[in-house]
């Protein structure tokens, strides 16, 4: 069994910052891709943010791209997202997600096959 718990979530006023963590227990992740998704209530989950389980290729979906920082450290099984410059449309519950490659971990996510359970952002106008 492998586990993914995300936490850092809560509420920040636009312009500020959060950082969510993702743990990953059971297995090491080392040689999966991770990344981040959202779903806000009424609309489709959407990809975020991902990256290469070597660390040196990272994606983010065109709504964060400069603001948010995807990163990982292999030797802690740990996902990080830096979110910065948050806006009250960032608002959602943000899922970890580990798959075969990043190109998985981009649209709705159907086939990726490891989930955390997901932490809320809200973001205040």
């Amino acid at each position: 069994q492998v586990q993914l718990v995300e936490s850092g979530g809560g509420l920040v006023q636009a312009g500020g910052s959060l950082r969510l963590s993702c743990a990953a227990s059971g297995r090491t992740f080392s040689s999966y891709a991770m990344g981040w998704f959202r779903q806000a209530p009424g609309k489709e989950r959407e990809s975020v943010a991902a990256i290469r389980w070597s660390g040196d290729s990272t994606y983010y979906s065109d709504s964060v791209k400069g603001r948010f920082t995807i990163s990982r450290d292999n030797a802690k099984n740990t996902l990080y997202l830096q979110m910065n410059s948050l806006k009250p449309e960032d608002t959602a519950v943000y899922y970890c997600a580990a798959g075969s490659g990043v190109l998985q971990l981009r649209g709705t996510g159907r086939s990726v096959p490891y989930w955390g359970k997901g932490t809320l952002v809200t973001v205040s106008s």
